[in-house]
């Protein structure tokens, strides 16, 4: 499947960028087992192997090399990396100890669990700006109600679980108003009575990458409503993420700019992705593998609350693969910019071609891990 130079995606007009520090990746036919430490396996080459490259290889060398290595939109999220270090000694909903004692303090912090369980909250717990939330080395697991990132700014959230959310507008992840540089990686979410990750009133510059969805209905919003105008600012990143089964969202855009690559939608309910008003979606050597619902993309006309005119949204779809009978859906555009490049944005994103091996990645690495918290860097 080509080298690391050739996945690494270089719009043409820009110069290549140097060579990864990290070898290629290399997975043996048929696939492995799931590694327990994805980001250090390596397996070596033979005839019979098939070799791609894979995003965040070094951000598990250390505690904090996290910070600022996110993909995409969500690319400048330095979370708690110029704080101290958090120790979360108690799964109670609030007190000493607790994770809502941390999210509540105004000073950055690199939070991370000294115990596994599951935290049952009895509020949305708020996270405050300058924050990471770092569930590598543990199990931690969400219920009840979820993580709300109101009016905050470079939040890292991994490596946590969040299941059985109760409630009216209970969602597992809700990102709303105006926070930006944030970065979810490595959760898994299901079941939550609203949505699984909302991102909505004027939030922004967020990647989502290498999460797990499933055992839900309306998966993530993008964009509030059409009165929400405001939400013309939102630009979001979503990349090797499985949507395992979901029946809709994967997203719904309303307003924002999204790049999604390298996921693996499959079974979807309604419908995989859906543009509504005004939104840019570009779609980018993903998955998608129906069920008995065959169409991946819908288009959804709206009126925005400062235009007399309705409008749907716009998707662009390259290197797509529709299998199982999949179709796509997409509507032809007006004109060659009707949907964002994200080489606007950003020069370099990893990109594989969607592939089995690709699919089974997917299927097995993404969500929660059973990873080994990194250590501490030693000051040179």
């Amino acid at each position: 499947m080509g080298n690391s130079h050739r996945n690494k995606y270089t719009p043409q007009h820009l110069n290549p960028p140097p060579p990864p520090l990290n070898p290629p990746y290399y997975y043996p036919t048929p696939f492995p087992p799931p590694p327990s430490h994805p980001s250090h396996f390596r397996q070596p080459q033979s005839s019979s192997t098939m070799e791609f490259s894979l995003p965040y290889s070094r951000v598990d060398d250390s505690l904090r090399a996290l910070s600022a290595q996110a993909e995409g939109f969500g690319r400048f999220a330095i979370g708690g990396v110029n704080g101290p270090l958090y120790r979360v000694t108690s799964l109670l909903d609030d007190g000493p100890g607790s994770l809502r004692d941390a999210c509540r303090k105004k000073e950055p912090l690199w939070i991370v669990f000294e115990v596994s369980g599951t935290i049952r909250l009895n509020s949305y717990l708020n996270v405050s700006s300058y924050k990471t939330i770092d569930g590598r080395g543990q199990r931690i697991k969400f219920t009840d109600k979820g993580l709300r990132l109101k009016e905050c700014e470079h939040v890292i959230i991994c490596n946590l679980e969040f299941d059985g959310g109760r409630g009216h507008d209970v969602d597992g992840i809700q990102i709303k108003p105006n926070s930006k540089h944030i970065w979810i990686d490595r959760c898994t979410l299901s079941d939550y009575d609203d949505g699984l990750i909302d991102i909505t009133r004027a939030s922004t510059d967020i990647t989502i990458s290498r999460c797990h969805f499933s055992q839900h209905d309306k998966t993530m919003l993008i964009g509030a409503d059409p009165s929400h105008v405001n939400d013309r600012c939102i630009r979001v990143t979503i990349h090797h993420c499985f949507f395992d089964g979901t029946r809709q969202r994967h997203p719904r855009v309303r307003y924002g700019k999204v790049h999604l690559y390298n996921n693996y939608t499959r079974d979807w309910g309604i419908y995989a992705v859906c543009a509504s008003v005004e939104s840019q979606i570009y779609s980018q050597n993903n998955i998608y593998e129906a069920g008995p619902k065959k169409v991946a993309f819908m288009h959804y006309t709206e009126k925005a609350a400062d235009n007399e005119t309705e409008a749907s949204g716009h998707i662009k779809s390259e290197g797509d693969l529709f299998i199982n009978g999949g179709e796509s859906g997409a509507r032809p555009l007006a004109s060659d910019d009707s949907v964002f490049h994200p080489s606007e944005f950003y020069d370099t994103w990893t990109v594989e071609p969607p592939s089995e091996s690709l699919k089974h990645f997917l299927q097995h690495c993404t969500g929660w891990q059973d990873i080994p918290r990194p250590p501490e860097a030693q000051l040179q």
